[in-house]
């Protein structure tokens, strides 16, 4: 079957897109919840944290292990954060499970993934909490083991999912090699959306958000310099976020793909190319979003 030839993200196409508009009550603007993290990698989630709360979600709420709780609690006084007990390893326990599952349904996205550490406890606690939700799902980092294990796992959503992958994890979930993907970043996208059933935003310099109806995106802002730690947990977050204010899928994929790499062009501008830190990208969204009028 034929695809539809891709649509390249420009200011105007996002303003013909536009976001669902924004309310002064946050309780109007969307609750998230942010499950992830581990003992040594709690930033990931604060990183999520933030560049959701920057795009406009009205609440978010974190399940991440107890021993960073405190931690995430006083670093992000805006979210409300919940400790849950965690392994000898430091990672999340099946408890988690069953919070997730009280959680979720008084919230308009989950973001399941980030700074979790281990691949196998990653695939069996999120194919769990998969199980139990029936609200919009972003998928991000070893959150993506769910979905390698069992390519149907979302298929309960409807479409109400979405895949940020980078390109290391968009290869390991499709059984391709690395070279492969960086070849074809696009196919790769429209590869997974369609054993998938859900939209897929991944790649690097250049995104591609991809759609199971075989529609696809081309982005080319954001540049070198968002290789670095942490920034997929931005983008995560942003996505999460703008599903949260009530954004379809595909529509937050191709904005949030656009708001981090605009942010990332920011900074470039000001302190170069690369050396930019993945907590300085989500200040510089605001920005963005005040000149797309969003």
């Amino acid at each position: 079957m034929s695809r539809p030839a891709p649509e390249v993200v420009t200011p105007h196409l996002l303003r013909e897109w536009p976001l669902p508009d924004l309310q002064a009550d946050k309780e109007s603007r969307g609750r998230v919840l942010v499950v992830g993290g581990s003992r040594d990698t709690p930033g990931a989630v604060r990183l999520a944290v933030e560049a959701a709360l920057r795009v406009g979600a009205g609440k978010v709420q974190v399940v991440t292990v107890r021993s960073a709780a405190t931690a995430l609690a006083v670093a992000m006084p805006e979210a409300m954060v919940r400790g849950v007990a965690e392994g000898e390893d430091g990672e999340l326990t099946s408890e988690a499970v069953d919070v997730v599952a009280r959680l979720a349904p008084e919230c308009e996205a989950v973001l399941l993934g980030p700074g979790m550490g281990d691949p196998e406890s990653a695939r069996a606690l999120v194919a769990a909490m998969l199980a139990r939700i029936d609200v919009p799902v972003v998928l991000d980092a070893l959150g993506l083991a769910a979905v390698t294990e069992d390519p149907a796992c979302l298929s309960h959503l409807g479409g109400r999912a979405l895949l940020t992958p980078n390109v290391g994890e968009l290869a390991l979930t499709l059984g391709w090699e690395s070279a492969k993907v960086v070849a074809d970043p696009r196919e790769a996208a429209l590869r997974l959306a369609a054993r998938t059933g859900v939209c897929v935003s991944g790649g690097g310099a250049v995104t591609w958000t991809a759609h199971p109806d075989g529609r696809s995106w081309r982005g080319s802002v954001g540049g070198p310099g968002l290789g670095t730690a942490g920034s997929g947990d931005v983008k995560a977050g942003v996505v999460a976020g703008l599903l949260g204010r009530g954004a379809e899928p595909a529509q937050a994929a191709v904005w949030g793909s656009h708001l981090h790499g605009s942010a990332g062009d920011r900074l470039t501008a000001e302190l170069g190319a690369t050396g930019f830190l993945a907590r300085e990208l989500s200040q510089k969204i605001p920005q963005v979003l005040a000149e797309l009028d969003a």
